[in-house]
């Protein structure tokens, strides 16, 4: 999942970056409202979590902004004012939810996971194909039945290759939605973490590999 997180107060905003990584999310941070609009220019995200209070371009405006150009992409608001009628206001701007400070951080990881799934056609709470199951919510994966002890990023790779039901999925795709924008375009990243996945997934092999085009569980 690519999550962008805008929030003006830098200690928090890295520290929740850093929170949502180890959750096995690829996050981008950025400290202002205008370069949040230059980030979604760029970068499709599933999910913006959205500081109402920012310097340069209004959180208001960024919410609408994405709204209008970014249907797909979801926005989880912030904001330190917690009346009723300030929440009214926030998801009347087209927020999909909203996150008054301070808040728990695993209320924040539950409520990212819950509107990720919610783009396009609707993901199930749990992933399947085979043997294989997915849990994003628990982060729990077996095969049949077997626990399977994966690292972040291999965790984020399979749940990403199981959302695509048997679509192909290039390394480009799999470096932008498992990575973020630190990532070197030109890394082995992908493919070490998918030998790596294939090893731990164990025999028969459940990633197949389509030459110069990408990766698959599954059948299309």
């Amino acid at each position: 999942m690519r999550v962008l997180v805008v929030e003006d107060f830098e200690v928090l905003a890295r520290t929740v970056g850093t929170g949502l990584r180890r959750e096995g999310m690829a996050v981008d941070v950025v400290l202002d409202g205008d370069a949040a609009l230059e980030s979604i220019a760029v970068t499709s995200y599933d999910v913006v979590v959205l500081d109402r209070d920012l310097p340069g371009a209004p959180g208001d405006e960024v919410c609408r902004r994405i709204v209008d150009e970014h249907p797909a992409t979801r926005v989880l608001m912030l904001t330190a004012a917690s009346t009723v009628q300030q929440r009214v206001d926030g998801l009347g701007l087209g927020a999909d939810d909203y996150l008054p400070k301070p808040f728990d951080f695993a209320e924040l990881v539950a409520r990212i996971r819950a509107l990720g799934r919610r783009p396009g056609a609707a993901l199930p709470p749990i992933l399947t194909d085979g043997e294989l199951t997915l849990d994003p919510s628990r982060r729990v994966a077996t095969r049949a039945g077997r626990r399977l002890d994966l690292s972040p990023k291999e965790f984020a790779v399979l749940e990403c290759l199981l959302a695509a039901h048997g679509r192909l999925v290039s390394a480009e795709e799999l470096l932008e939605r498992v990575w973020d924008e630190a990532a070197d375009p030109f890394t082995t990243a992908v493919k070490t973490t998918i030998r790596r996945l294939r090893a731990k997934l164990g025999e028969p092999p459940v990633i197949h590999t389509v030459r110069e085009g990408g990766y698959r569980i599954g059948t299309p």
